[in-house]
């Protein structure tokens, strides 16, 4: 279920989002995983509603979306 590829030390995952529809939305979400720590990189799309995070190690289901959540946003899953 999850989508991970670990390169050089680091673990890219591709979550879901909904209810993200524009950019401000994508600042919210990348802001509150960037506070995550570990992640180095957060690449929100809205229109794919893909968040694209970079970071050290897998990170905790549950912190990534206590951080979506915080944003106003829900968690699906990965892409």
């Amino acid at each position: 279920m999850t989508s991970q590829t670990d390169t050089q030390g680091s673990v890219t995952t591709v979550y879901k989002v909904s209810g993200m529809s524009c950019g401000h939305c994508e600042g919210a979400v990348s802001g509150e995983l960037s506070a995550i720590p570990g992640v180095s990189s957060v690449t929100a799309v809205a229109s794919s509603g893909e968040v694209t995070v970079v970071s050290a190690a897998p990170l905790d289901e549950e912190a990534v979306r206590a951080a979506v959540e915080e944003a106003g946003y829900e968690l699906t899953g990965t892409a």
